[in-house]
């Protein structure tokens, strides 16, 4: 496994993702597998009536219902039983969901009445999927953005990173920042420490071909510490993409270019995370 502090994977890498052999543990799988991300959607709002219409397109778009229809198919994905589900609409925009879940199922041993016996013990697995959304405009420039911020974390065998390919198909990703940790150690039967379960030398591996063909990516490992972050953004540029309810024909030739500086500008310093120098 390399130890580059940074590693640039070709986009047309076919690296295999191999489990190492399974462990034959002590007791529970303790290690806590998280996968945080942000996706970004980007566009140009001409008026002040447009930019206020992209809010509430998104707003209803990716409301707490279907955002929990997102994370149920998530947790469908990953192997996951889902315990419990809090969801919230916000004023005046953004929604954020939270679905508790579990590695094993749980089994309903109430009686007649609906009551659970006080013996019965239920192992929780210490596993949450959230989701919170925050869109937003530029106060000047017609810039309109949608952030999502996502939240996978699981304990046991269940891998968050069987998600990816559905959350980042699931939103309009224009910029996707992606941070993959596994925390803590579990034992073997013969009392070794394992710290991590499975091999890993990129996210990029866990990624669908025709995704990694559309994004430019650039990762950042620290591979002693089981830390993984990959950047990413749209390769292509099509002005009519990033225009909202607007087309590029309709546009002058000095708004056009002035309008694609903007944007380009703007998925800059969200890839790079910092404001470029004026």
């Amino acid at each position: 496994m390399p130890h580059n502090p940074a590693l640039r994977l070709p986009l047309g890498s076919t690296a295999l993702v191999k489990p190492l052999p399974r462990l034959k543990l002590q007791g529970f799988n303790n290690l806590t597998k998280a996968l945080s991300f942000n996706i970004y959607d980007v566009c140009y709002a001409v008026s002040e009536e447009q930019r206020q219409r992209y809010i509430e397109y998104i707003d209803e778009a990716y409301n707490a219902d279907r955002l929990t229809q997102i994370l149920s198919d998530v947790a469908e994905i990953i192997g996951a039983n889902i315990l419990n589900i809090a969801r919230q609409d916000y004023e005046p925009q953004g929604a954020s969901v939270t679905i508790l879940i579990s590695e094993q199922p749980v089994i309903d041993k109430a009686d007649a009445r609906g009551v659970i016996p006080e013996a019965v013990v239920a192992h929780m697995d210490k596993s949450h999927i959230t989701v919170h959304t925050y869109p937003e405009t530029h106060p000047q420039h017609g810039i309109a953005t949608f952030r999502a911020d996502i939240d996978v974390a699981t304990c046991g065998v269940i891998s968050p990173l069987k998600a990816l390919n559905y959350l980042i198909e699931s939103l309009e990703s224009d910029i996707v920042v992606m941070d993959y940790r596994v925390r803590g150690f579990t034992r073997d039967i013969k009392g070794k420490k394992h710290y991590i379960d499975h091999r890993i030398n990129s996210i990029q591996e866990f990624l669908a071909k025709n995704i990694r063909s559309r994004y430019e990516m650039f990762d950042v490992n620290v591979y002693q510490e089981n830390i993984f972050h990959t950047k990413a953004h749209l390769k292509d540029f099509d002005l009519d993409n990033y225009l909202f309810e607007e087309k590029a024909k309709n546009l002058s030739f000095k708004d056009r270019m002035k309008i694609e500086a903007l944007l380009k500008r703007e998925i800059e310093e969200l890839f790079h995370g910092r404001n470029l120098v004026e």
